[in-house]
């Protein structure tokens, strides 16, 4: 008897294959630097570094809000707190941020995917 332990990912859905050197490689596409993941999308993420986040950066992802109950931010090495406005933002449009490091972002996100869950992840490289 045989058991299938990878996650069943529905048609069309961005699963993150591989993080490492600075690159995202998310549906057989490899993104150099930061990007925002959605279940059905991926964006390049014009963001330079953690420090300098604002709430404009999530523009994209408060516009989908309704899409959106998690967002997972994956702060590089390590986890580090967002600024407050930012959490008072996202909380005011109904998403609750979760920052963590890059790579259990990475991880949480297809775990959430594949659950069907409203989730996306803005994610920072490791510098």
């Amino acid at each position: 008897m045989s058991l299938d332990i990878a996650p069943q990912i529905p048609t069309g859905r961005q699963l993150i294959q591989s993080y490492r050197d600075g690159k995202f490689r998310i549906a057989q596409v490899e993104y150099p630097g930061p990007v925002i993941v959605f279940p059905d999308r991926t964006l390049v993420w014009n963001v330079c570094s953690f420090e300098d986040l604002s709430p404009n950066d999530f523009a994209e992802i408060v516009a989908a809000a309704t899409m959106v109950e998690v967002l997972l931010l994956g702060c590089g090495a390590t986890m580090r707190l967002p600024p407050p406005a930012l959490k008072t933002e996202l909380k005011q449009a109904g998403i609750v941020i979760e920052p963590m490091d890059t790579g259990a972002a990475c991880r949480t996100f297809n775990v959430l995917m594949s659950e069907d869950r409203r989730v996306a992840a803005a994610l920072l490289p490791t510098p």
